[in-house]
């Protein structure tokens, strides 16, 4: 059986990611769950061939990561920045898959819908910036760069985050740099070992942003059943059976490009009730 297996997975390897989606069967496990499989499988191969190594991860890891995205009502494109599906090393099998990883834009996207959020500000603190932060208060005062150019140049000292609930509830936090990158030294081998290409590297500010969206909504936010899974299933590789596989893994490549750096992002008073998402193994809680 493991042979068998063995060499299902050779063959699987060898074939692109277009030619195992137009497959008979895995064309009826997406039309099962997909409601536009052309547009779906469509963005799934794009996604997949802008990146080099994603094409050696085994194409069910692949369509797996692809389907939770998609039940989500995220986006695979890399330009959108809602999730990743990550390139990493199995070591235990042996083989390279795709982990599912949400971006900070997959957070806000599924806090929108969620209805609860009237509001969710996240800010990179510069340097000069920060006068007071208060944690019993969870107020803050800074007097900011008023020059947009010489505030992005200008070095970044913390990170603050807030949200407020439709019913006027308002939570907030504040992390200083250093706070951060001993969590990113934590929680990421990739970054403690210098290998040049994990996301903290090539988009540190863009990754605390997410931290601190997590951190903020996982400990105090309302958590819709969607959010719950994304959240759970943020960093596993997604088994076909729908388990979550937090597997030794090593990253062996960057993912797309790096999301660009909001400053605020304000919520537009939201309609209707639906979801939010994904992680624990990426930051952690």
């Amino acid at each position: 059986m493991a042979v068998q297996n063995q060499l299902a997975r050779n063959g699987q390897q060898r074939m692109g990611i277009a030619a195992y989606m137009s497959n008979q069967a895995v064309q009826a496990q997406i039309n099962s769950i997909v409601k536009d499989s052309k547009t779906f499988i469509t963005s799934v191969v794009s996604a997949v061939q802008t990146n080099p190594a994603l094409q050696e991860c085994t194409k069910q890891s692949i369509l797996s990561a692809a389907l939770l995205g998609e039940g989500l009502k995220l986006s695979p494109s890399p330009q959108l920045g809602h999730y990743y599906m990550v390139p990493f090393k199995n070591n235990r099998q042996g083989v390279t898959e795709a982990q599912f990883q949400l971006g900070y834009k997959g957070y806000i996207q599924l806090a929108i819908r969620s209805g609860q959020y009237k509001k969710i500000n996240v800010l990179a603190i510069k340097e000069g910036e920060l006068i007071r932060y208060d944690p019993l208060e969870e107020t803050i005062e800074v007097d900011l760069i008023d020059d947009e150019e010489a505030r992005e140049k200008a070095p970044t000292i913390g990170y603050y985050a807030m949200f407020e609930y439709t019913n006027g509830f308002r939570k907030s936090l504040y992390w200083s740099r250093q706070k951060m990158e001993s969590h990113a030294l934590k929680y990421s081998k990739g970054y403690a070992a210098h290998k040049g290409y994990t996301f903290w590297e090539k988009d540190f500010d863009g990754m605390a942003i997410k931290t601190m969206i997590r951190q903020l909504i996982s400990k105090w936010g309302i958590m819709s059943i969607e959010m719950q899974q994304a959240y759970e299933a943020d960093q596993a590789v997604i088994r076909e059976d729908g388990s979550k596989d937090y597997v030794d893994m090593e990253e062996i490549q960057p993912e797309p490009e790096p999301q660009p750096q909001p400053t605020t992002t304000p919520m537009p008073e939201p309609a209707t009730n639906e979801q939010m998402s994904v992680e624990q193994a990426f930051f952690g809680n």
